[in-house]
């Protein structure tokens, strides 16, 4: 197993001895894991939906992307997708503190192909912009399913995501600066994305009982030391040496 899997990979679920369901999983990992180890895990899938995404159009500061991940997975959101139009990067362990091990990273090469994906599943489409078509985020709802993506610290958003998106939306100013940075305008969506589904619905998370059995027995085999190894022998019927 690699920690940077996703969650939706299948390869979590597939053993030489044979395939396990998500609860499978967690039954044979759950006595290697300390009861307050489970009791925060219940905790944080309490909190966590996929009906909201991110979506990182073209970054190259490696902190801003960084803190991005921490941020989306402080607020209980599961998907950030990368669109890699402006170059590679590299995850700062720094600036996450691990938080991006527990959120699913989906990589694309082109906007078209992120958003035709994210389409396709059901979202709607809000760039963060600051141009003068753009209505301020408070103004939009956003409790129901949308990836919310943000732009090129240099350049901003592409024409390609302008062009595709459903809405725009900007976090207002009062200041001399044209805009926030990229991470701190991320932060402060993420915050009000959160606070308004937490006025609409009295909760963030809302993540259907499938997807918390998937969430959950993949967290507990990337909490597990040798998670496989472990589950194998117990699927053998043997004893680890």
């Amino acid at each position: 197993m690699v920690a940077g899997m996703r969650t939706d990979d299948p390869s979590w679920f597939e053993y030489d001895s044979g395939t396990v369901s998500p609860a499978e999983l967690t039954a044979l990992l759950s006595d290697h894991l300390l009861p307050a180890r489970r009791d925060a895990i219940e905790s944080v899938l309490t909190g966590r939906t996929e009906n909201v995404a991110v979506v990182i159009e073209g970054m190259v500061d490696v902190g801003n992307v960084s803190a991005i991940l921490r941020t989306a997975d402080g607020f209980g959101i599961q998907r950030v997708h990368a669109v890699d139009n402006a170059g590679k990067y590299k995850r700062s362990k720094r600036t996450t503190r691990g938080a991006d091990k527990w959120v699913d990273k989906y990589r694309w090469e082109t906007t078209e192909e992120c958003f035709s994906n994210l389409r396709s599943d059901g979202y709607r489409i809000v760039v963060a912009d600051v141009g003068a078509s753009s209505q301020p985020i408070s103004e939009l709802d956003l409790t129901d399913r949308c990836a919310i993506v943000f732009g090129n610290e240099l350049d901003g958003l592409s024409a390609a995501a302008r062009a595709g998106a459903d809405a725009s939306v900007t976090v207002p100013m009062e200041g001399f600066a044209e805009s926030f940075n990229i991470s701190v305008a991320a932060a402060i969506a993420l915050y009000e994305i959160h606070r308004q589904r937490m006025s609409k619905r009295g909760v963030s998370g809302d993540l259907s009982p499938e997807a918390k059995d998937r969430i959950r027995a993949v967290w507990y085999a990337k909490t597990v030391t040798n998670a496989r190894v472990v589950v194998e022998h117990k699927l053998s019927g043997s004893q680890p040496s």
